[in-house]
């Protein structure tokens, strides 16, 4: 890496794209990872379904209990 950059002839929000969803990685354990898609087969579904419809319990469960 070098120490300096030189930036003066960038051009500042040139990749901005309003409105682009961001797809972040998420990295499983292996012990839940083997859940996930056992649960995956067993409903005939993808494993980000399964995973969005955990996380989407637990947020309503954290709301529940907050309010």
């Amino acid at each position: 890496m070098k120490k300096e950059y030189d930036f003066s002839k960038g051009k500042r929000g040139k990749f901005y794209r309003p409105g682009i969803e961001l797809n972040v990685p998420v990295y499983l354990e292996p012990d839940v990872a083997k859940a996930v898609r056992e649960r995956a087969r067993t409903k005939g579904t993808g494993i980000g379904v399964v995973v969005n419809e955990w996380l989407r319990k637990d947020i309503r469960a954290d709301a529940k209990r907050a309010s």
